[in-house]
């Protein structure tokens, strides 16, 4: 069975994924009026991004069907889409954070 990935509005170009996938066919649910082809070129942990088509650097990112984000690199059709690719137009501290685990990087570690 495919991975499952949702598409929360038309306008979206990202889906987020349901399931964690392997480079190969998604099965993309949710708004979109026409079916969505579309493969992960790379591993993409479960409720993580997607890129549905093609995305050009200094693109917004859109979900929700507003923009969530820029593209801070040229993101392929099926590539994650996370934050070593995303300058969040929500948080401005997301791009210090490990891109893997969403730990904060710019402050030092609290020792008690």
């Amino acid at each position: 069975m495919k991975p499952r990935a949702f598409q929360i509005h038309a306008a979206d170009n990202v889906a987020t994924l349901l399931e964690d996938a392997e480079p190969g066919p998604l099965q993309v649910l949710g708004t979109a009026t026409e079916p969505v082809a579309i493969a992960a070129v790379e591993k993409i942990p479960r409720d993580h991004k997607v890129a549905l088509r093609a995305l050009a650097e200094g693109e917004r990112v859109i979900k929700y069907g507003v923009p969530i984000g820029v593209a801070t690199e040229r993101i392929r059709a099926g590539a994650w889409v996370h934050l070593h690719n995303v300058a969040s137009s929500l948080d401005e501290r997301s791009s210090s954070l490990d891109h893997h685990t969403g730990a904060p990087t710019d402050t030092a570690a609290a020792y008690v």
